[in-house]
C-alpha cells in the first residue's frame, strides 16, 4: 500500500514499527528457510500458480555495490530488500530514503545532474511519464523481452503493468507494489444500527448517515472519507468514485472529466462528509486507520492489507467483526477499483552497473518476494500479479480480501500517468478540498479541474 512517512498503525505503534518486528526475524533467516515459509521447497520453488524465476542468483556479484532510491512509504520493504538481495548476490546494497514528493526531483538531478549516485529508482507510478521524457529512466523494453523467463511479463496483472510501465510504447520499469481499495465494513456495528452492505454509492451515504445519526454520541461514524489534501488520501477517494461510476481520467491524451461520471464521482464524495469522521479534510489514512483499528468507524475504503491489521490480535479491536466487499458502484457502473499509490522499480538511464540493476529489479519483483511481503504482516505490499493474487497462499493468508480484490483488480482505473501528471494531481486535490470546505459546488470543482487540466494538457 502507499502508504505515508509513517503510517499509525494504532495508538501505541506507527507502521514502521509494526513492520520492523518482522524485518528483525526476516533478516536473521536465510533465504531458503523464508521461502520455505512462504510455501516453497527450497531455492528453485516457486509460488503457488507462479514458475519459474530461481530463487537464488546464477550470478556472483560479491565486491560490488548497488544503489537505490526508495520512497519513504516504502522504507520498511527497502530494509526487507537489502538482506535478502545481498544473501542472493553476494552484492552489497546501499539505499536512501526520501519523501515520495522528492522521487522525481531526486531522480532526475541525480541523472541530468551527472552526479550518477543511484542505479535503481523507486517511484510512484503517475510519474512514470515524466521521468521517462526526461531521460531518466532506462528503456527496458528489450531486457524484459530478453529475460522473460525469469521476469514473466505475463504473470503481471495488464491493469497494473501497464500503467506502472508504459510510455509512448516502451516500459520503463517493473511493479513492486499493486495498490488499489475495497471496502471494509464492521458488521458489528452494521448489526447495532440495523444496516446492511451497500452496492451502489448512494445506498453508501445513506447507510453512513443511518450509523452517524444512531451511534455518533459514543463516538462512532458511518464512514472513514480520506479527504486530507493529498494525493493518497483526497485524490484516492475521488478516483474510486470516479472507476465506479464509469469514468475516466485521461481521454486521448485530453480530460476525461467532461463526463457526468465525474460529477456524480464527486458529488458523492460531498454527500457523504456530513456522515462520516469528523473532519473529511482533516482525515488521512494515517489518522482514519487507528479510528477504525478501534471500532469507531462503520465503513472505509482502504489498501487491501487493511485486512491484515484487523486481524491483529495485538493492535485490533475488530478481530473476525469485519467483512470485506467490493467499492460501491453508481447506477451503471462497474464493479472496479482504482490504483491508489502504486509503486515500482525503474534502472537509472546512467546507472554505474546495470547489470547489476537489472537483477536487482528482476528480483525485487519476483513472484517469490511478491507472494512473501503480501503474506507479511505489516509489509504494506499488494498483489500484483495474477500468480500470488490466486496463490493458496495468499488464499489462506487473506481468505476474506482474496476473493474480492480478484474480483475487482482486472478492472482498475489508472490515474493520470502522462508528463503532466504531478501538476495534474495537485490540481485535482486542490479543486476537491475547496469543495469539501464547500468553498465549491462539486459541479464548480470539476468544471474547473477539466478546465485547468486541458491547459495544462495543451
Amino acid at each position: 500500500m502507499p502508504k505515508a512517512n509513517d503510517r499509525v498503525v494504532s495508538q501505541g505503534i506507527t507502521r514502521k514499527e509494526f513492520l520492523r518486528r518482522g524485518l528483525m526475524l526476516a533478516a536473521a533467516v536465510p533465504m531458503t528457510q523464508i521461502l520455505a515459509a512462504c510455501g516453497s521447497e527450497g531455492p528453485a520453488a516457486t509460488t503457488a500458480g507462479a514458475t519459474g524465476s530461481s530463487a537464488e542468483s546464477t550470478k556472483d556479484f560479491s565486491g560490488q555495490t548497488l544503489r537505490f532510491l526508495a520512497a519513504q512509504p516504502q522504507a520498511g520493504a527497502a530494509e526487507l530488500l537489502k538482506p535478502l538481495f545481498e544473501e542472493r548476490t553476494g552484492a552489497t546494497v546501499e539505499f536512501t530514503v526520501v519523501p515520495y514528493t522528492e522521487i522525481q526531483s531526486k531522480a532526475t538531478l541525480d541523472v541530468q545532474s551527472g552526479a550518477n549516485e543511484f542505479d535503481v529508482f523507486q517511484y510512484w507510478y503517475t510519474s512514470v511519464g515524466a521521468l521517462a521524457e526526461a531521460g531518466v529512466f532506462a528503456d527496458i523494453t528489450d531486457l524484459i523481452e530478453d529475460n522473460a523467463g525469469e521476469i514473466q511479463p505475463d504473470d503481471f496483472i495488464p491493469a497494473i503493468y501497464d500503467p506502472y510501465t508504459l510510455h509512448h510504447g516502451r516500459r520503463y520499469g517493473l511493479p513492486f507494489d499493486g495498490d488499489y481499495h475495497i471496502l471494509f465494513c464492521n458488521m458489528e456495528i452494521f448489526e447495532r444500527a440495523g444496516v446492511e452492505i451497500p452496492t451502489t454509492w448512494d445506498e453508501y451515504t445513506a447507510v453512513a448517515e443511518e450509523i452517524t445519526g444512531k451511534l455518533s454520541g459514543e463516538g462512532i461514524y458511518g464512514a472513514a472519507l480520506l479527504g486530507r489534501k493529498t494525493a493518497f488520501d483526497i485524490g484516492s477517494s475521488f478516483f474510486n468514485r470516479l472507476a465506479t461510476f464509469g469514468g475516466q481520467a485521461i481521454v486521448d491524451g485530453r480530460s476525461g472529466l467532461d463526463s457526468a461520471a465525474a460529477i456524480q464521482a464527486a458529488t458523492a464524495m460531498a454527500d457523504v462528509a456530513p456522515h462520516a469522521l469528523p473532519t473529511p479534510l482533516e482525515t488521512g489514512f494515517d489518522t482514519a486507520l487507528p479510528q477504525w483499528l478501534a471500532g469507531k468507524v462503520g465503513m472505509m475504503e482502504f489498501w487491501t492489507d487493511l485486512g491484515t491489521f484487523s486481524q491483529d490480535q495485538e493492535n485490533s479491536n475488530v478481530v473476525d467483526k469485519w467483512e470485506a466487499v467490493p467499492l460501491p458502484t453508481g447506477p451503471d457502473g462497474p464493479q472496479a477499483t482504482a490504483l491508489n499509490a502504486g509503486w515500482a522499480f525503474a534502472i537509472s538511464a546512467n546507472a554505474q552497473n546495470p547489470e547489476l540493476a537489472l537483477e536487482f529489479i528482476k528480483f525485487a519483483t519476483s513472484a517469490e518476494l511478491n507472494e512473501q511481503l503480501i503474506t507479511t504482516t505489516g509489509s504494506g505490499i499488494d498483489p500484483n500479479r495474477r500468480s500470488t493474487l490466486n496463490s493458496g497462499v495468499y488464499k489462506e493468508f487473506a481468505p476474506k480480501v482474496q476473493p474480492v480484490a480478484a474480483q475487482v483488480v482486472e478492472n482498475s482505473m489508472s490515474w493520470p500517468t502522462v508528463p503532466q501528471a504531478p501538476e495534474l494531481i495537485t490540481i485535482l486535490n486542490d479543486e476537491l478540498a475547496l469543495m469539501l470546505q464547500g468553498t465549491k459546488s462539486p459541479e464548480q470543482a470539476v468544471e474547473t479541474i477539466h478546465t485547468r487540466w486541458n491547459e495544462v494538457l495543451a
